[in-house]
C-alpha cells in the first residue's frame, strides 16, 4: 500500500513535469526543500557510503598484496625447506610480511625450532601444531577485519533510507494540511525527498552487499590455503624429525 502510494505519486510528478508544470528537479533545490529528518538521513547515508568505500579499498589492497607476496614466498621457501635451511625460510617469510601463508609458515617454523631441543618427537610436533593453529586464527581475524562493517551497512542502509521515505511522506501530508490543497504541488516536495532517500539507501546497500560476499569468498579461499600450508608443514616436520633418528 505504501509502495503503491509512492509510485503513484512519482507517476503524477512525471506527468506534471511533462505537461509543463515547471517543477524543478535540481538536487540543490531538493536538499533545501527537505526537512531536518530527511537531511539527517541523507548525511548518515553519505557517511555509511564513505565508510564502506574505505573498507572496500583497504580490503582490496590487503588481499591483492597477500596474493602477490604469497606466490613469491611459496616459490622461494620451497627451495629453502628442501635444503633444510629453516633460518633462511624464516628470513624469507619475514620479507613477505603481507603474505598470509608466510605469516603462518613463519610461526610454525619458529615454534618447531624452539621445541626442537625436546627429545620427544610428539611434543615437538604438537607444539608446532598449536603454533600453526594460533597463527591461522590470528591471520583469519586480520583478513576479516572490516567485513562485518560492510555487512552491517548492507543490511541497515535500506532501512535508513526507508526512514527518510517515511519522513518524506509525512512532510507530503503536512503540506496538504498546511495549504489546504490536495493538488500535486502540495505533496511534490515530500514525495521527492522520499524517493531520493529510498534511492540513496539502495545505492549504499547494494555495493556493500556485493563486496561483502566477494571478500568473504576470498577470505575462505585464504583459509583453505593456510590450512593446506599448515598440513604440508606438519608433514615436513614429521619427516624431518623421523630422518634424524
Amino acid at each position: 500500500m505504501f509502495a503503491n502510494l509512492v509510485w503513484a505519486s512519482l507517476i503524477m510528478l512525471l506527468q506534471d513535469e511533462s505537461s509543463g508544470g515547471g517543477m524543478s528537479w535540481n538536487l540543490v533545490d531538493m536538499w533545501h526543500s527537505m526537512g531536518v529528518p530527511a537531511k539527517v538521513v541523507v548525511i548518515i547515508l553519505f557517511i555509511m557510503s564513505a565508510w564502506s568505500v574505505g573498507i572496500m579499498i583497504d580490503r582490496w589492497l590487503m588481499y591483492s598484496a597477500a596474493r602477490k607476496q604469497s606466490r613469491v614466498f611459496v616459490q622461494q621457501v620451497a627451495g629453502a625447506l628442501k635444503d633444510n635451511k629453516l633460518d633462511e625460510a624464516i628470513s624469507i617469510a619475514e620479507r613477505n610480511k603481507k603474505s598470509h601463508i608466510a605469516k603462518v609458515v613463519a610461526t610454525g617454523l619458529s615454534e618447531f625450532q624452539a621445541a626442537s631441543t625436546q627429545v620427544n618427537d610428539e611434543e615437538v610436533i604438537e607444539a608446532a601444531k598449536r603454533g600453526l593453529e594460533r597463527s591461522v586464527a590470528i591471520v583469519h581475524a586480520e583478513m576479516k577485519r572490516g567485513l562485518s562493517g560492510l555487512a552491517t551497512i548492507g543490511s541497515t542502509a535500506p532501512f535508513v533510507g526507508l526512514f527518510g521515505t517515511v519522513m518524506g511522506i509525512i512532510n507530503a501530508f503536512k503540506g496538504i494540511a498546511n495549504t489546504k490543497v490536495t493538488g500535486l504541488s502540495a505533496v511534490a516536495g515530500g514525495i521527492a525527498e522520499a524517493l531520493v532517500t529510498t534511492a540513496l539507501g539502495l545505492l549504499v546497500a547494494v555495493p556493500a552487499v556485493w563486496t561483502f560476499n566477494y571478500f568473504t569468498n576470498r577470505v575462505e579461499a585464504f583459509d583453505v590455503e593456510m590450512d593446506n600450508s599448515s598440513m604440508e608443514l606438519i608433514n615436513y616436520f614429521i619427516t624431518r624429525r623421523g630422518g634424524k633418528k
